[in-house]
């Protein structure tokens, strides 16, 4: 009588599916070269043209927030509270795709721009308040002294309190483009053209067409590559500036120089 080959256990079953669905090593090493290829550069750029165009509007909407006037402050606080409650992909949209609906086309039917521009207006919200904080942690007396010397206010606050301001705040700056990087991935909602597509597109589309979802865990390694070192420079940045300064030896004499004697103070034998 033939012998009964024995049946995989149901547990063993349900763990090979699942290895084979988020971990088929032979679908991630074809996906990774058209990730480093092509999606890690757009995400870079996206990202860098997003923190670009946050610090510009965060730097002067919170010049803005520092306002006496509550008429000044008016319109950057509801620009600050309206894009930090909104939900990220609703910015996405609006501006990637209810401005070219609308007629307002400053990028044509390009959608990278309007990718840009929109995470940038988010981080520009959030930078805003962490711009604010900064500024307001430098001592008033920085900017009396600077008028003091005869500069006018936005000279001094230019060169004197706004550089202090935002060296305080490099490590919160720093995390909030980790964020842009991780945020840029929404950006397929607006249909990236070929050679446009970010990582997580470019990922998206190996699962629509292997429905597997492993180029998923390539997508999100590639992003961790690029977070994880950030945040631990984040945390190094942050420690160098509450440690201060190392102190470092003074650099020892010259050999070939004379030896000069220290000058004797008041009382002591010449």
């Amino acid at each position: 009588m033939a012998a009964v080959t024995a049946l995989p256990a149901a547990p063993e079953l349900a763990s090979n599916a699942v290895v084979n669905t988020f971990f088929n090593w032979d679908l991630i090493a074809r996906t990774f070269p058209r990730l480093i290829t092509e999606g890690l550069l757009n995400t870079l750029t996206i990202a860098a043209g997003a923190i670009a165009v946050g610090v510009v509007i965060a730097l002067l909407a919170a010049l803005l927030l520092l306002s006496n006037r509550w008429w000044v402050r008016l319109p950057a606080r509801l620009y600050v509270d309206v894009f930090r409650g909104l939900p990220v992909i609703i910015t996405v949209m609006l501006v990637g795709v209810g401005l070219p609906a609308a007629g307002v086309r400053p990028f044509g039917t390009d959608p990278f721009g309007y990718a840009i521009v929109a995470i940038g207006i988010i981080s520009g919200a959030y930078t805003a308040e962490i711009f604010r904080s900064g500024i307001q942690s430098v001592d008033p007396g920085q900017l009396q002294a600077a008028r003091s010397l005869g500069m006018g206010y936005f000279t001094a606050m230019r060169l004197v309190v706004v550089p202090q301001g935002i060296r305080r705040v490099l490590p919160a700056m720093a995390g909030q483009f980790v964020k842009d990087i991780k945020e840029s991935s929404l950006v397929y909602l607006l249909g990236l053209a070929a050679g446009q597509r970010e990582l997580y597109f470019i990922a998206q589309e190996e699962v629509a067409r292997t429905y597997n979802s492993s180029p998923l865990i390539a997508a999100g390694l590639s992003y961790l590559c690029l977070t994880i070192p950030l945040t631990y420079f984040v945390n190094h940045l942050d420690r160098r500036l509450r440690e201060g300064p190392s102190h470092h030896s003074p650099p020892a004499a010259d050999p070939d120089l004379p030896k000069t004697s220290a000058p004797a103070t008041a009382g002591e034998p010449r």
